[in-house]
């Protein structure tokens, strides 16, 4: 056998032009069908069980999980298994969304009759209009394409890219209608970076307590580099006797008033300190945090509490270790 390069960019331009053309064909049979589909999957008060035997099944998994994560509880039953003994994971209160070409499966087929005798709705996925899956369907969701991209016309291809084109349709009509949000997913995918940008609060990555370096106004010079030195932060903030945020001495500021050739040693907090300087609060979160550094060219920001004392600090390698950046 010899491999043609020429010919396999061809077979890939091809494949995709066929699958694109399945998707822009499905889009003309998005009717009052789709809109049923999407209520009956709304108004579910157990889950949505989706079922497929094969590369359709391997499209429901990846349709199941994405309605999980985007609000829609879901989960995946294989059909095989369920007639023998996973079909009492399918309740009453449940909705099956049942994924095959043919709509002649036998493993599903054989257990729609059961599924109809519990009063359990059923959505179809499938390109057989006719078939035994479509005749006991609630709802019918058109997948036909006019081709497979297998130059052979057998592997599931174009098929299977629309039946996951339909699941991420009614994944997106639901979270739309859910009203659901950012946040929301966020909560789904707490170890993802989404995650982590939106449930990451200042308060959960702030230097506090004795790490926190701060000085007060009249404090010397020489005190100041030494709170500076000790903890490590880069900075120092000067506070009141209230904690009251008055200045910020930085690593920078210190660089720039020896290039002036500005005797410190007499001087205190106060004189050398940058006044009004940029915070944040420690309920805000550590994303914004990062804004805020990029916006004012810094690396280091105070933290106040609601009150506007002093109650942390934080600076970028902090935010690059709690990967929010």
């Amino acid at each position: 056998m010899t491999f043609d390069p020429a010919q396999a960019v061809r077979l890939a331009h091809e494949t995709l032009d066929i699958e694109a053309a399945a998707l822009l064909g499905l889009k003309t049979r998005i009717d009052g069908g789709f809109a049923q589909a999407v209520a009956m999957m709304l108004d579910v008060r157990g889950r949505v069980v989706v079922m497929g035997m094969g590369k359709s099944g391997h499209i429901g998994r990846k349709i199941s999980a994405t309605l999980a994560s985007t609000g829609t509880p879901a989960m995946f039953v294989h059909p095989a298994e369920a007639s023998h003994g996973d079909l009492g994971m399918i309740k009453k209160v449940d909705v099956v969304l049942g994924i095959s070409y043919s709509g002649e499966s036998e493993e599903l087929t054989a257990i729609l009759p059961v599924l109809k005798r519990q009063g359990v709705p059923l959505i179809a996925i499938t390109g057989g209009l006719t078939s035994t899956l479509a005749r006991h369907a609630d709802v019918i969701l058109d997948s036909s394409v006019e081709k497979e991209a297998c130059p052979l016309n057998l592997a599931p291809t174009a098929s299977t890219t629309a039946q996951l084109a339909l699941g991420d349709a009614l994944a997106v009509a639901l979270l739309d209608a859910r009203g659901f949000k950012a946040e929301d997913f966020a909560r789904s995918h707490p170890g993802g970076s989404l995650g982590r940008r939106l449930l990451t609060h200042v308060s959960d990555v702030m230097r506090q307590g004795d790490e926190v370096p701060l000085v007060g106004p009249d404090t010397p010079f020489t005190d100041l580099m030494r709170e500076m030195s000790a903890k490590g932060l880069g900075a120092s903030a000067i506070v009141d006797a209230d904690r009251k945020v008055l200045g910020i001495f930085t690593d920078g500021d210190l660089r720039r008033l020896v290039e002036k050739g500005i005797d410190l040693r007499a001087a205190v907090a106060s004189q050398v300190m940058h006044p009004n300087p940029s915070t944040i609060r420690d309920d805000a979160l550590a994303v914004e945090a990062a804004g805020l550094m990029e916006q004012n060219r810094i690396t280091s920001v105070l933290v106040v509490d609601a009150q506007g004392r002093l109650c942390g600090a934080l600076n970028s390698n902090d935010l690059m270790r709690a990967k929010v950046i």
